[in-house]
């Protein structure tokens, strides 16, 4: 049985002709019998009673209403697939799931409130995730952009870059580094670093600088996320290396010191990454748009 076939049988009942009804549907009017007849052989059940040959309607058989009851709402699911599918191409409806994990999706905040400005029907999903892991959850399919701070150089996947920011050294207004601008890395073989447990590019890049230098370096406590590190250099219980824009708003109200360290000079690149080659849903189209043409600090 095929949509057509109901479609057919649904219009010759409206217009009670089958002659009308070809004309409705642009085919001749045995091309039209022959298709109510071809419904009708693969049912196994007549849908007209044709033995009321003077009615001035077409008659049903209890079949028939039966038939043309799922027609009507056959017809009625493809209007709504149609309406939906418009919506989608005009942004008034879908999703977009970008994959990012703690410190990356707040490069993002400022992209999302312009988006959903302009698409405030689209639902938007960040799911949390390690940065290791998003490029192989988008060639998966399981996410549709993914953002992580290092390029995963993989020709499968492209990469854009949406922000630069730094790792900033920070220190507790009470430290004895608070008020300098500047320290050399082996002023730090003293210290105790609040670190964060979680293996990346960056981790070690600083792991390498203070073995080249020679210089301990003292990770005493490691931390699961970084607003817990944050916390705990803001109390004076360490030092640590984070990002600068996790850290914008308390250096910014002076509850932390960012101290310049000479040899440590990490720029930190965050990266847009969608598949290669794969079509991408209208909404996450749209979102690339707000990206390239919107600013890219965050707000």
């Amino acid at each position: 049985m095929e949509l057509y076939e109901l479609r057919v049988f649904a219009t010759v009942v409206a217009e009670q002709s089958f002659t009308r009804a070809a004309d409705k549907l642009l085919r001749t009017q045995p091309a039209v019998s022959l298709t109510l007849q071809r419904l009708e052989t693969e049912i196994g059940e007549k849908l007209i009673d044709r033995s009321f040959k003077t009615a001035k309607e077409l008659v049903l058989t209890d079949a028939g209403h039966v038939v043309l009851e799922f027609a009507r709402r056959f017809e009625n699911l493809g209007q709504e697939m149609d309406n939906a599918l418009a919506e989608l191409r005009d942004n008034s409806a879908g999703r977009l799931t970008i994959g990012a994990n703690e410190s990356s999706t707040l490069y993002l905040l400022g992209h999302i409130e312009r988006y959903r400005r302009l698409y405030p029907k689209i639902k938007v999903q960040v799911r949390r995730g390690q940065s290791s892991r998003i490029p192989a959850e988008l060639l998966d399919g399981n996410l549709e952009l993914g953002v992580v701070s290092y390029d995963p150089n993989d020709e499968h996947l492209i990469s854009k870059v949406i922000y630069t920011d730094a790792l900033a050294f920070v220190v507790s207004p009470q430290h004895r580094f608070a008020k300098r601008k500047a320290v050399s890395i082996a002023d730090l073989g003293m210290e105790t670093f609040i670190a964060h447990n979680v293996v990346s590019p960056h981790r070690e890049t600083i792991l390498r600088e203070f073995r080249r230098h020679k210089v301990p370096l003292n990770m005493d406590v490691e931390m699961p996320t970084l607003e817990s590190i944050r916390k705990l250099v803001q109390n004076n219980e360490g030092v640590a290396f984070l990002p600068r824009m996790v850290v914008r708003q308390e250096l910014d109200r002076k509850l932390l010191c960012e101290v310049n360290v000479k040899e440590l000079q990490v720029e930190r690149l965050i990266h847009l990454l969608y598949p290669r080659g794969r079509t991408l849903s209208h909404a996450a189209q749209a979102f690339l748009r707000v990206v390239n043409d919107g600013p890219t600090a965050p707000s």
